[in-house]
């Protein structure tokens, strides 16, 4: 598995949200600042209601570079360890694969590696949280909506 293609998968689409939101914060301040939306009376909030969405919008902007910065040098080096930047390979009760990439930010996110699926988790997520520090034939168990699942760490890459 070449993690350096899924590393810029991830950076695509963390690209994409930037752009996506550079374009949104563009047009929320252009709303704001348009002539013909300056209050008539105090009961026209328009401009108003603009202005705090732009500054939201301004503020996602901030948000999604600093997740692209975060995952700029995210480590695509294998380790015995899960650590941020593994990818790890799960397998259920079932024997059913699941691909996980740890990361700091994008949680939810999928990527596609030839046939697989592979998900972001971060530390902050059950599963995340569960793996950090666990090695190649550990289990896990994570509780989802009042059930128990369980893995076995098939790989660490």
């Amino acid at each position: 598995m070449n993690k350096l293609q899924l590393h810029q998968q991830l950076m695509t689409h963390l690209q994409k949200r930037l752009n996506d939101a550079q374009k949104a914060a563009q047009r929320a301040h252009e709303t704001a600042t348009n002539e013909e939306n300056i209050a008539e009376n105090k009961y026209d909030t328009l401009a108003l209601e603009a202005a705090y969405l732009a500054q939201g919008q301004s503020e996602r902007v901030l948000q999604c570079q600093a997740n692209i910065d975060l995952c700029i040098n995210l480590p695509i080096n294998p380790t015995n360890t899960v650590e941020i930047g593994a990818l790890v390979v799960l397998i259920d009760n079932h024997n059913q694969p699941k691909y996980l990439l740890m990361c700091n930010v994008a949680g939810g996110t999928k990527l596609q590696w030839e046939q697989h699926t592979v998900l972001v988790v971060t530390p902050q997520s059950p599963i995340g949280s569960a793996l950090l520090g666990q090695q190649v034939d550990d289990s896990i168990s994570i509780n989802v909506h009042n059930r128990t699942k369980e893995y076995d760490i098939l790989q660490i890459l």
